[in-house]
């Protein structure tokens, strides 16, 4: 690995953990930056989840105070992120390459169209009345399915996580983005173990996407509500189309 290749995956790392802190889409930085590099899509996919923990964690960590008082909530919603995270941890290394190549331009444009429709999803939270404050089975049920796509491919689990987690739980926004902050650091931990195990990584280009999250995570939690969540979310949208186009034309 040289050092530009050094420099742009620590750079894709920062604006990747910033994004998960915030909204939950930064690999779609991260992802098509590997694959820019040439390495294979599931490579770079099992280097990118080893990559982000890291930032899930500091993201995690930055929203502590939203945390406060949500132990219970968290531990329950944990078992249903790790067995889907560990569900679609397996199904990629299972699956043949050539599924993965199939079906991730189709899940990036899923991605993007998710990211485009956030504000609406949010607006229909801010909406909700008398939703359950823990969370019943059907909470516990799209954490899971949240975490199958997590565990497989991570691009936009934390805005699944906040579309499920807002309809079924009764709290505030920025409280709900602290819990999807853990569950989804759950669902990378638990796949990168199993990558760990059974996989090849990647290791150079994960230690840079892991030095970059780590800061831009706790970037993203102390400041990125600052940023102009149009731009953002444009940022993302351009930057996924053209990583599921690159990937349908090879």
């Amino acid at each position: 690995m040289d050092v530009l290749e050094a420099v742009a995956l620590l750079a894709a790392g920062l604006v990747a953990g910033a994004i998960n802190a915030v909204v939950g889409s930064g690999t779609l930085v991260t992802f098509p930056t590997l694959l820019a590099f040439g390495y294979a899509p599931v490579l770079a996919n099992v280097t990118n989840n080893i990559g982000v923990l890291p930032g899930s964690i500091t993201g995690a960590w930055a929203y502590r105070r939203e945390l406060a008082g949500q132990r219970s909530r968290v531990l329950r919603l944990a078992g249903a992120s790790l067995a889907g995270g560990a569900i679609g941890a397996v199904a990629l290394l299972q699956l043949p390459e050539s599924a993965f190549d199939a079906i991730v331009p189709v899940l990036i444009l899923v991605a993007c169209v998710l990211v485009v429709l956030q504000p609406r999803l949010s607006r229909l939270v801010a909406k909700r009345e008398h939703a359950p404050t823990h969370g019943g089975p059907a909470a516990v049920a799209g954490v899971g399915l949240a975490g199958v796509y997590g565990g497989y491919f991570g691009a936009a689990q934390g805005v699944l996580l906040m579309a499920f987690l807002g309809i079924f739980l009764d709290e505030p926004l920025q409280r709900l983005n602290a819990v999807k902050n853990v569950l989804a650091g759950l669902v990378n931990a638990v796949a990168a173990v199993i990558f760990v195990a059974v996989s090849d990584v990647a290791w150079g280009a994960a230690a840079a996407i892991a030095v970059g999250s780590s800061v831009g995570g706790q970037l993203g939690g102390m400041y990125g509500r600052r940023l102009p969540p149009a731009v953002l979310r444009a940022f993302i949208v351009v930057v996924g189309v053209v990583a599921a186009v690159r990937l349908l034309l090879t």
